[in-house]
Protein backbone atom coordinates (compact mmCIF):
# COMPACT_ATOMS: atom_id res chain seq x y z
CA UNK A 1 0.00 0.00 0.00
CA UNK A 2 2.74 2.00 0.90
CA UNK A 3 4.56 1.42 -2.48
CA UNK A 4 1.14 2.09 -4.12
CA UNK A 5 0.97 5.43 -2.56
CA UNK A 6 4.56 6.64 -3.33
CA UNK A 7 4.22 5.94 -7.11
CA UNK A 8 0.87 8.22 -7.10
CA UNK A 9 2.82 10.83 -5.09
CA UNK A 10 5.87 10.36 -8.11
CA UNK A 11 3.38 10.25 -10.56
CA UNK A 12 1.96 13.35 -9.98
CA UNK A 13 5.26 15.30 -9.13
CA UNK A 14 6.52 14.38 -12.64
CA UNK A 15 2.85 15.52 -13.92
CA UNK A 16 3.95 18.86 -12.68
CA UNK A 17 7.15 19.50 -13.85
CA UNK A 18 5.71 18.71 -17.26
CA UNK A 19 2.87 21.47 -16.83
CA UNK A 20 5.63 24.10 -15.43
CA UNK A 21 7.97 23.16 -18.63
CA UNK A 22 5.18 23.78 -20.63
CA UNK A 23 4.20 26.90 -19.60
CA UNK A 24 8.22 28.15 -19.65
CA UNK A 25 7.84 26.99 -23.07
CA UNK A 26 4.74 28.73 -24.53
CA UNK A 27 4.20 32.11 -26.08
CA UNK A 28 5.78 34.95 -24.23
CA UNK A 29 7.84 32.90 -21.72
CA UNK A 30 9.26 31.00 -24.91
CA UNK A 31 10.05 34.21 -26.50
CA UNK A 32 11.72 36.13 -23.67
CA UNK A 33 14.30 32.51 -23.34
CA UNK A 34 15.19 32.67 -27.18
CA UNK A 35 15.27 36.32 -26.71
CA UNK A 36 17.92 35.94 -24.12
CA UNK A 37 20.27 33.18 -25.65
CA UNK A 38 20.59 35.25 -28.81
CA UNK A 39 21.53 37.93 -26.67
CA UNK A 40 24.18 35.76 -25.39
CA UNK A 41 26.04 34.71 -28.70
CA UNK A 42 25.52 38.14 -30.53
CA UNK A 43 29.03 39.52 -30.72
CA UNK A 44 29.31 42.75 -28.94
CA UNK A 45 28.61 46.05 -30.47
CA UNK A 46 25.91 44.84 -32.24
CA UNK A 47 22.14 46.25 -32.28
CA UNK A 48 19.25 44.59 -34.06
CA UNK A 49 16.48 46.05 -34.58
CA UNK A 50 12.84 44.41 -33.80
CA UNK A 51 11.80 42.47 -36.92
CA UNK A 52 10.51 39.25 -35.58
CA UNK A 53 6.75 39.41 -33.70
CA UNK A 54 5.51 37.44 -31.01
CA UNK A 55 1.56 35.95 -30.92
CA UNK A 56 -0.84 37.74 -29.25
CA UNK A 57 -4.18 37.50 -29.07
CA UNK A 58 -3.72 33.57 -30.66
CA UNK A 59 -2.58 35.65 -34.27
CA UNK A 60 0.58 36.55 -35.02
CA UNK A 61 1.88 40.21 -35.18
CA UNK A 62 3.81 41.92 -38.02
CA UNK A 63 6.70 43.95 -37.62
CA UNK A 64 5.46 47.81 -37.48
CA UNK A 65 7.46 48.37 -40.96
CA UNK A 66 6.17 45.28 -42.58
CA UNK A 67 4.76 46.66 -46.04
CA UNK A 68 5.79 50.49 -45.52
CA UNK A 69 9.11 49.62 -47.47
CA UNK A 70 6.83 49.32 -51.26
CA UNK A 71 5.57 52.83 -50.46
CA UNK A 72 9.18 54.50 -51.66
CA UNK A 73 8.93 52.75 -54.73
CA UNK A 74 5.17 54.42 -55.18
CA UNK A 75 6.40 57.97 -54.15
CA UNK A 76 4.71 60.31 -56.82
CA UNK A 77 2.89 63.27 -54.91
CA UNK A 78 0.68 65.27 -56.83
CA UNK A 79 -2.39 67.51 -56.92
CA UNK A 80 -4.74 65.47 -58.08
CA UNK A 81 -4.48 62.16 -56.55
CA UNK A 82 -7.56 60.49 -55.21
CA UNK A 83 -8.61 60.02 -51.92
CA UNK A 84 -7.27 57.35 -49.80
CA UNK A 85 -9.65 54.54 -48.71
CA UNK A 86 -11.65 54.97 -45.67
CA UNK A 87 -10.18 51.87 -44.31
CA UNK A 88 -6.76 51.74 -44.86
CA UNK A 89 -5.39 48.48 -46.19
CA UNK A 90 -1.95 48.74 -44.66
CA UNK A 91 -3.52 48.09 -41.32
CA UNK A 92 -2.57 44.93 -39.77
CA UNK A 93 -3.52 44.44 -36.10
CA UNK A 94 -1.42 43.33 -33.50
CA UNK A 95 2.07 45.14 -33.81
CA UNK A 96 5.40 43.44 -31.43
CA UNK A 97 6.96 46.05 -29.16
CA UNK A 98 10.45 45.73 -27.72
CA UNK A 99 12.98 48.15 -26.62
CA UNK A 100 16.63 46.94 -28.21
CA UNK A 101 19.20 48.75 -26.59
CA UNK A 102 21.69 50.69 -28.63
CA UNK A 103 19.10 52.15 -30.57
CA UNK A 104 19.56 55.67 -32.25
CA UNK A 105 17.35 58.44 -34.01
CA UNK A 106 19.91 57.95 -36.70
CA UNK A 107 18.79 54.58 -37.39
CA UNK A 108 14.72 55.57 -36.74
CA UNK A 109 15.75 58.60 -39.27
CA UNK A 110 16.91 55.59 -41.75
CA UNK A 111 13.94 53.79 -41.16
CA UNK A 112 11.00 56.43 -42.37
CA UNK A 113 12.29 57.98 -45.47
CA UNK A 114 9.36 59.91 -46.25
CA UNK A 115 9.22 61.43 -43.54
CA UNK A 116 10.40 65.52 -43.53
CA UNK A 117 11.75 67.86 -41.57
CA UNK A 118 9.49 68.77 -38.39
CA UNK A 119 8.20 65.31 -38.06
CA UNK A 120 5.44 66.03 -41.36
CA UNK A 121 4.38 63.01 -43.58
CA UNK A 122 1.42 62.55 -46.21
CA UNK A 123 1.04 59.60 -47.98
CA UNK A 124 3.31 59.04 -51.16
CA UNK A 125 0.42 57.90 -53.10
CA UNK A 126 -2.76 58.97 -51.97
CA UNK A 127 -4.94 61.91 -49.91
CA UNK A 128 -4.93 61.70 -46.92
CA UNK A 129 -8.71 61.92 -45.10
CA UNK A 130 -7.59 62.78 -41.99
CA UNK A 131 -4.87 65.62 -40.58
CA UNK A 132 -3.63 64.33 -36.95
CA UNK A 133 -1.27 66.50 -34.45
CA UNK A 134 0.71 64.17 -32.05
CA UNK A 135 1.23 66.53 -28.87
CA UNK A 136 4.39 65.20 -26.83
CA UNK A 137 4.71 66.88 -23.53
CA UNK A 138 8.53 66.17 -22.71
CA UNK A 139 11.69 66.97 -20.21
CA UNK A 140 14.86 64.35 -20.18
CA UNK A 141 13.29 61.66 -21.34
CA UNK A 142 15.26 61.64 -24.88
CA UNK A 143 15.69 57.63 -24.12
CA UNK A 144 12.38 56.94 -24.30
CA UNK A 145 11.49 59.39 -26.67
CA UNK A 146 13.33 57.30 -29.37
CA UNK A 147 11.61 54.47 -28.98
CA UNK A 148 8.25 56.48 -29.35
CA UNK A 149 9.12 57.70 -32.34
CA UNK A 150 10.82 54.00 -33.89
CA UNK A 151 7.00 53.16 -34.01
CA UNK A 152 5.01 55.75 -33.80
CA UNK A 153 5.94 56.90 -37.41
CA UNK A 154 5.20 53.22 -39.23
CA UNK A 155 1.94 53.35 -36.94
CA UNK A 156 0.86 56.20 -38.18
CA UNK A 157 1.91 56.01 -41.71
CA UNK A 158 -0.23 52.36 -41.87
CA UNK A 159 -3.04 54.30 -41.35
CA UNK A 160 -2.25 56.81 -43.79
CA UNK A 161 -3.02 59.79 -42.19
CA UNK A 162 -1.37 63.58 -42.85
CA UNK A 163 0.50 63.77 -39.40
CA UNK A 164 2.95 65.85 -37.43
CA UNK A 165 4.24 65.20 -34.32
CA UNK A 166 4.83 68.16 -31.97
CA UNK A 167 7.65 67.81 -28.63
CA UNK A 168 6.74 70.22 -26.39
CA UNK A 169 9.70 70.27 -24.31
CA UNK A 170 9.43 72.55 -20.70
CA UNK A 171 12.18 74.15 -20.16
CA UNK A 172 14.33 75.07 -16.83
CA UNK A 173 13.81 72.35 -13.76
CA UNK A 174 11.06 73.56 -12.09
CA UNK A 175 8.25 71.25 -11.36
CA UNK A 176 6.66 69.30 -14.21
CA UNK A 177 3.26 70.57 -15.59
CA UNK A 178 2.27 68.08 -18.23
CA UNK A 179 -1.24 69.41 -18.50
CA UNK A 180 -0.03 73.20 -19.08
CA UNK A 181 2.61 71.78 -21.87
CA UNK A 182 -0.90 69.82 -23.69
CA UNK A 183 -2.45 73.29 -23.84
CA UNK A 184 0.98 75.21 -25.25
CA UNK A 185 0.96 71.94 -28.05
CA UNK A 186 -2.47 72.78 -28.93
CA UNK A 187 -2.00 76.44 -29.32
CA UNK A 188 1.39 75.73 -31.55
CA UNK A 189 0.32 73.35 -33.56
CA UNK A 190 -2.98 75.17 -35.17
CA UNK A 191 -1.51 77.71 -35.52
CA UNK A 192 0.97 76.20 -38.25
CA UNK A 193 -2.01 73.88 -39.28
CA UNK A 194 -5.57 73.32 -39.55
CA UNK A 195 -5.38 70.15 -37.81
CA UNK A 196 -8.46 67.79 -37.61
CA UNK A 197 -7.44 66.47 -34.68
CA UNK A 198 -4.71 66.56 -31.36
CA UNK A 199 -3.68 63.63 -29.90
CA UNK A 200 -1.82 64.05 -26.40
CA UNK A 201 0.68 61.00 -26.11
CA UNK A 202 2.80 60.59 -23.29
CA UNK A 203 6.38 59.60 -24.38
CA UNK A 204 6.39 56.26 -22.46
CA UNK A 205 3.39 54.82 -24.41
CA UNK A 206 3.58 52.45 -27.50
CA UNK A 207 0.50 51.71 -29.23
CA UNK A 208 0.39 47.55 -29.67
CA UNK A 209 -2.07 47.71 -32.64
CA UNK A 210 -2.68 49.88 -35.74
CA UNK A 211 -6.43 49.27 -35.49
CA UNK A 212 -6.75 51.76 -32.29
CA UNK A 213 -6.92 54.65 -35.61
CA UNK A 214 -5.42 57.87 -34.68
CA UNK A 215 -8.24 59.74 -35.60
CA UNK A 216 -10.55 62.05 -33.46
CA UNK A 217 -14.46 60.53 -32.69
CA UNK A 218 -17.62 62.40 -32.09
CA UNK A 219 -16.83 62.80 -28.90
CA UNK A 220 -13.30 63.11 -26.73
CA UNK A 221 -11.81 59.86 -27.07
CA UNK A 222 -9.54 57.69 -24.72
CA UNK A 223 -7.03 55.81 -26.74
CA UNK A 224 -4.81 54.47 -24.00
CA UNK A 225 -7.71 52.38 -22.58
CA UNK A 226 -5.11 49.10 -22.05
CA UNK A 227 -2.04 49.43 -20.85
CA UNK A 228 0.12 46.52 -19.58
CA UNK A 229 0.80 48.26 -16.04
CA UNK A 230 -2.83 47.99 -15.81
CA UNK A 231 -3.11 44.10 -16.72
CA UNK A 232 -4.46 45.37 -20.01
CA UNK A 233 -7.51 46.39 -18.21
CA UNK A 234 -9.51 50.10 -17.97
CA UNK A 235 -8.57 51.23 -14.15
CA UNK A 236 -11.67 53.07 -13.54
CA UNK A 237 -14.09 54.33 -15.91
CA UNK A 238 -13.15 58.39 -16.08
CA UNK A 239 -9.83 57.27 -16.43
CA UNK A 240 -8.18 59.98 -19.50
CA UNK A 241 -4.68 59.32 -18.89
CA UNK A 242 -1.70 58.02 -21.12
CA UNK A 243 -2.97 58.89 -24.82
CA UNK A 244 -6.52 60.71 -25.49
CA UNK A 245 -7.42 62.70 -28.61
CA UNK A 246 -9.64 66.23 -28.98
CA UNK A 247 -10.78 68.07 -31.87
CA UNK A 248 -10.08 71.60 -31.91
CA UNK A 249 -14.06 72.49 -31.09
CA UNK A 250 -14.13 70.06 -28.40
CA UNK A 251 -10.90 70.96 -26.65
CA UNK A 252 -12.02 75.00 -26.53
CA UNK A 253 -15.33 73.90 -26.02
CA UNK A 254 -13.59 72.48 -22.65
CA UNK A 255 -11.63 75.14 -22.11
CA UNK A 256 -8.45 72.75 -22.85
CA UNK A 257 -6.74 71.61 -20.10
CA UNK A 258 -5.97 72.76 -17.00
CA UNK A 259 -2.89 74.76 -15.78
CA UNK A 260 -2.59 74.83 -12.36
CA UNK A 261 -1.49 70.54 -11.77
CA UNK A 262 2.36 71.16 -10.99
CA UNK A 263 3.64 67.30 -10.54
CA UNK A 264 2.39 64.17 -11.15
CA UNK A 265 -1.19 63.04 -11.00
CA UNK A 266 -4.67 64.45 -10.95
CA UNK A 267 -4.58 66.42 -14.60
CA UNK A 268 -6.15 63.66 -16.11
CA UNK A 269 -9.00 63.05 -13.45
CA UNK A 270 -9.52 66.70 -14.21
CA UNK A 271 -9.55 66.47 -17.85
CA UNK A 272 -11.99 63.58 -18.02
CA UNK A 273 -14.31 65.79 -15.23
CA UNK A 274 -14.45 68.44 -18.14
CA UNK A 275 -15.37 66.61 -20.40
CA UNK A 276 -18.43 65.62 -18.55
CA UNK A 277 -19.15 69.25 -17.41
CA UNK A 278 -18.51 70.40 -21.34
CA UNK A 279 -21.44 68.53 -21.94
CA UNK A 280 -19.61 65.38 -23.67
CA UNK A 281 -19.05 62.37 -23.11
CA UNK A 282 -15.50 59.70 -23.50
CA UNK A 283 -15.05 57.77 -26.39
CA UNK A 284 -13.11 54.69 -26.47
CA UNK A 285 -12.05 51.87 -29.44
CA UNK A 286 -12.79 48.63 -28.83
CA UNK A 287 -10.45 46.84 -25.54
CA UNK A 288 -8.55 44.61 -27.96
CA UNK A 289 -7.37 47.40 -29.82
CA UNK A 290 -6.59 50.16 -27.40
CA UNK A 291 -3.33 48.19 -26.40
CA UNK A 292 -0.46 50.26 -24.91
CA UNK A 293 3.16 48.99 -23.74
CA UNK A 294 4.64 51.53 -21.31
CA UNK A 295 8.44 51.39 -21.19
CA UNK A 296 9.51 51.12 -17.90
CA UNK A 297 10.85 54.25 -15.53
CA UNK A 298 11.00 55.67 -12.33
CA UNK A 299 9.49 58.63 -11.27
CA UNK A 300 11.30 61.66 -12.70
CA UNK A 301 13.14 64.31 -11.07
CA UNK A 302 11.40 67.25 -10.70
CA UNK A 303 8.26 65.53 -11.28
CA UNK A 304 7.52 64.76 -7.30
CA UNK A 305 3.99 63.81 -6.63
CA UNK A 306 1.77 66.56 -6.40
CA UNK A 307 -0.09 66.76 -3.25
CA UNK A 308 -2.43 69.22 -3.73
CA UNK A 309 -4.36 66.89 -6.16
CA UNK A 310 -7.11 65.51 -4.26
CA UNK A 311 -8.51 69.50 -2.87
CA UNK A 312 -7.98 70.52 -6.92
CA UNK A 313 -10.13 67.72 -8.43
CA UNK A 314 -12.87 68.59 -5.57
CA UNK A 315 -12.65 72.21 -7.26
CA UNK A 316 -13.30 71.23 -10.72
CA UNK A 317 -16.58 72.07 -10.99
CA UNK A 318 -15.35 75.89 -9.88
CA UNK A 319 -12.79 76.19 -12.32
CA UNK A 320 -12.47 74.77 -15.48
CA UNK A 321 -13.89 77.91 -17.18
CA UNK A 322 -11.61 80.01 -15.48
CA UNK A 323 -8.65 77.73 -15.74
CA UNK A 324 -7.12 76.26 -19.07
CA UNK A 325 -6.95 77.56 -22.25
CA UNK A 326 -8.43 80.82 -21.20
CA UNK A 327 -5.52 81.69 -19.01
CA UNK A 328 -2.70 79.93 -20.34
CA UNK A 329 0.82 81.66 -20.22
CA UNK A 330 3.99 80.99 -21.47
CA UNK A 331 7.12 82.08 -23.64
CA UNK A 332 8.76 80.42 -26.53
CA UNK A 333 12.16 79.79 -25.83
CA UNK A 334 12.76 77.95 -29.62
CA UNK A 335 12.02 76.48 -32.32
CA UNK A 336 13.72 73.42 -34.01
CA UNK A 337 12.21 71.44 -37.13
CA UNK A 338 14.47 68.38 -36.78
CA UNK A 339 14.33 65.37 -39.26
CA UNK A 340 11.82 63.40 -37.45
CA UNK A 341 9.74 65.92 -35.39
CA UNK A 342 9.16 70.12 -34.10
CA UNK A 343 10.97 70.57 -30.54
CA UNK A 344 9.14 73.35 -29.18
CA UNK A 345 11.25 74.62 -26.16
CA UNK A 346 9.00 77.04 -23.70
CA UNK A 347 9.14 78.67 -20.45
CA UNK A 348 6.02 78.18 -18.60
CA UNK A 349 7.03 79.81 -15.07
CA UNK A 350 6.12 78.47 -11.65
CA UNK A 351 3.12 78.51 -9.59
CA UNK A 352 3.21 82.09 -9.07
CA UNK A 353 3.28 83.29 -12.28
CA UNK A 354 5.53 82.95 -14.88
CA UNK A 355 7.98 86.06 -15.20
CA UNK A 356 9.53 84.31 -12.04
CA UNK A 357 10.90 81.21 -13.57
CA UNK A 358 13.78 82.99 -15.15
CA UNK A 359 15.74 84.27 -12.17
CA UNK A 360 16.41 88.08 -12.38
CA UNK A 361 20.19 89.15 -12.24
CA UNK A 362 20.88 90.35 -8.54
CA UNK A 363 20.50 94.07 -8.07
CA UNK A 364 23.59 96.18 -8.06
CA UNK A 365 24.52 96.90 -4.10
CA UNK A 366 23.11 100.52 -2.94
CA UNK A 367 25.84 103.09 -1.98
CA UNK A 368 25.73 103.94 1.89
CA UNK A 369 24.03 107.14 3.22
CA UNK A 370 26.33 109.70 3.89
CA UNK A 371 25.00 112.73 6.08
CA UNK A 372 24.71 115.80 3.50
CA UNK A 373 27.21 118.62 4.83
CA UNK A 374 24.82 121.51 4.07
CA UNK A 375 27.19 124.32 4.20
CA UNK A 376 29.84 122.16 1.89
CA UNK A 377 26.85 121.98 -0.44
CA UNK A 378 26.59 125.72 -0.52
CA UNK A 379 30.29 126.06 -1.35
CA UNK A 380 31.78 126.50 -4.90
CA UNK A 381 33.14 124.06 -6.52
CA UNK A 382 37.17 123.80 -6.23
CA UNK A 383 38.73 124.94 -9.39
Amino acid sequence: MVALQSKWRYGFMFLGIQLVVMALLSREGYHRRVTYFIRIFRRPGTTSLPTRNVTTEGGGALDVYSNLSNLILKYNRRDDMKFCPKTSPLVGGPIHVSFPSGLTLAQVEAKNPLVMHGGRYRPPDCEARHKTAIIIPHRNREHHLKYLLYYLHPFLQRQQLNYGIYIIHQAGNYTFNRAKLMNIGFREAMREEDWDCLFFHDVDLIPEDDRNTYICDANPKHAAIAMDKFGYKLPYNMYFGGVSALSPLQYLKMNGFPNNYWGWGGEDDDIGVRVSLAGMHISRPPLKHGRYKMIKHKLDQGNDVNPKRFNMLAKTRQTWKLDGMNSLEYEVVSRQYLPLYANITVNIGTEKGLKLAVKAPPPPPAAKDKPIDKEAAKAPPKP
